[in-house]
């Protein structure tokens, strides 16, 4: 039931290293976002080298695990303050109520569209070389054959 001192100070390491390893990536991300000559979030740049360091298996995905799957268990937490903070510019907000709307349900429209094209695309269906062709049924009329497609 419990824990050895040795078991907690490895978990300890673990969720450690894992917060280090995201802060640094943040830290990373915030230098090369002001180095650079175009406004893009500096967290956002740190997701992207973080992305990077994952994807070409420069850091293993089991040390920032921890750390990302306590974060993901209480993300509705950490938006609470954000959703607190918007509150303070409902006046602003009351009077542009209309555009934001709009804005929404067009750009919801829109890649709605685009997933749909994209996923008609992806899951196309293709000639697989060396299959075998359906041959068309010849017993019967050329109108039905056009029914059947």
């Amino acid at each position: 039931m419990f824990m050895s001192f040795r078991n907690m100070l490895v978990i300890g390491w673990q969720y450690l290293r894992a917060f280090v390893l995201l802060y640094l990536c943040l830290i990373a991300g915030n230098i090369i976002s002001a180095l650079l000559p175009f406004s893009l979030p500096g967290s956002i740049i740190g997701l992207l080298l973080l992305f990077c360091l994952l994807a070409f298996q420069l850091i293993p995905a089991y040390w920032v695990k921890p750390g990302c799957s306590l974060l993901m268990k209480n993300m509705t937490l950490l938006f609470l303050p954000i959703g607190v903070g918007v509150m303070d510019y409902y006046p602003q907000l009351s009077q542009q109520m209309f555009p934001i709307v709009l804005s929404c349900i067009v750009s919801t429209v829109i890649v709605m569209i685009v997933v749909a094209y994209s996923s008609h695309y992806v899951h196309r269906e293709r000639i697989i070389i060396g299959a075998q062709r359906k041959e068309p049924d010849l017993s019967s009329p050329p109108s039905q054959q056009s029914d059947k497609r």
